[in-house]
């Protein structure tokens, strides 16, 4: 899977071995930046991997900050994401499999290393159910693009 990448300065480190992660489970990660761990704006890299996700050219992303709040903010701006904050694998679970969320928010500061590993794990290896939930996403999408 295509997976576009990245972080601000806070999220630096954890991003670096998600990258790593990313391979040794056979995905090809695109990175994004910050490629160190000078002060970086947070947006300018949710925008980045949004904008890759949302054209196509990567299937789901990920983001890296001190919560993942704002990164999810400001990849939710763009259409065609799905951005969600998680901080558990539950909420990884269910972002996938009943609001078909593309771009994984995860927090460098509030997250362990194990716990972080599994959320990625889940959100990339959970499928979207459909159904009825599938008739939700839509709804959002049609807003999205402009009817009301």
């Amino acid at each position: 899977m295509n997976i576009a990448i990245g972080s601000d300065h806070r999220g630096f480190g954890v991003k670096q071995r998600l990258v790593k992660l990313l391979e040794q489970l056979g995905h090809q990660p695109f990175d994004t930046g910050t490629f160190s761990i000078e002060y970086a704006d947070y947006p300018d890299y949710a925008f980045k991997v949004a904008e890759r996700v949302g054209n196509g050219e990567a299937e789901r992303g990920i983001l890296v900050c001190g919560t993942g709040i704002g990164m999810c903010i400001a990849a939710n701006k763009v259409a065609g994401v799905r951005a969600a904050p998680c901080h558990d694998i539950v909420s990884a679970e269910m972002s996938r499999r009943h609001n078909n969320a593309n771009v994984l928010c995860l927090s460098a500061d509030l997250l362990g290393e194990e716990i972080i590993e599994r959320i990625v794990r889940i959100f990339l290896e959970t499928q979207f159910e459909g159904g009825r939930h599938a008739r939700r996403v839509e709804k959002i999408t049609t807003y999205e693009g402009g009817a009301k």
